[in-house]
């Protein structure tokens, strides 16, 4: 979104949210849900976030009031969407919203917003751009190590490529937080694999060409004192503003 050039305020980052069923008080309903830390993460990275629900007809021209995007993480893409038949482990599927992601997605890459897909987030954006997932991944690595227990978050240290933007943020290494049993299968045609695990597990990409579009499949709002991925987000968001 632009700026007359006086606005000096902080860069909204739009965040996708999931729906699930949520009690507070004496209520329990369906209800758009997001984990704090992606908030804290945002606030402190010096932007604005506003929640993005999943609808099932979603305005694209909501991209017009963004400065940024978060593809936040969740329940498995529908493999629908890919060509494939469900795996017995695949679970926790939304068709309502993965369509509303992949629109908010490629409205974002059109009107040139930043975006950070986060876990799920990286595999939606590899699924909208032509890609398939690894619908197990312990099928292929032979181990749990990505997600090791219900709840828990593994340790992953990834390797990234020399010359990304990424590896310029994070350095050649990085050890992260992750919680996956899904990953990227065949690469979408516009994506660049980054960052890679121990085991060849794809778990960073970039979209090709100038723009600020990247993948992480791990989980970095919950390293809350390392704020160089949300930084980097607001950074390029900020520039939207100029």
């Amino acid at each position: 979104m632009a700026s007359n050039g006086s606005d000096r305020r902080r860069p909204r980052i739009g965040v996708t949210t999931y729906l699930v069923p949520a009690r507070h008080g004496v209520w329990e309903h369906e209800a758009a849900l997001l984990p704090r830390t992606y908030l804290d993460v945002v606030v402190r990275a010096g932007g604005t976030p506003l929640l993005l629900p999943p609808l099932p007809e979603v305005d694209p021209d909501v991209l017009g009031v963004l400065d940024g995007l978060v593809l936040s993480g969740g329940g498995d893409v529908d493999p629908a969407r890919y060509g494939a038949e469900p795996h017995p482990q695949t679970g926790g599927t939304s068709a309502v919203r993965d369509a509303a992601e992949e629109t908010l997605l490629r409205a974002a890459l059109a009107a040139d917003v930043p975006v950070l897909g986060v876990c799920r987030g990286m595999q939606v954006m590899n699924v909208a751009l032509g890609g398939t997932l690894v619908q197990h991944l312990p099928d292929v690595v032979g181990h749990e190590g990505h997600r090791p227990e219900p709840a828990t978050f593994g340790r992953t240290c990834v390797r990234l490529a020399d010359g990304s933007l990424l590896g310029g943020l994070l350095g050649e290494q990085t050890d992260v937080a992750c919680y996956h049993h899904q990953a990227v299968g065949e690469l979408a045609p516009d994506l660049v694999p980054v960052g890679r695990a121990e085991d060849g597990t794809v778990e960073a990409v970039e979209l090709r060409g100038p723009r600020y579009a990247v993948g992480v499949q791990w989980h970095p709002e919950q390293t809350g004192e390392d704020l160089r991925l949300f930084r980097s987000l607001v950074a390029a968001a900020s520039a939207v503003l100029a």
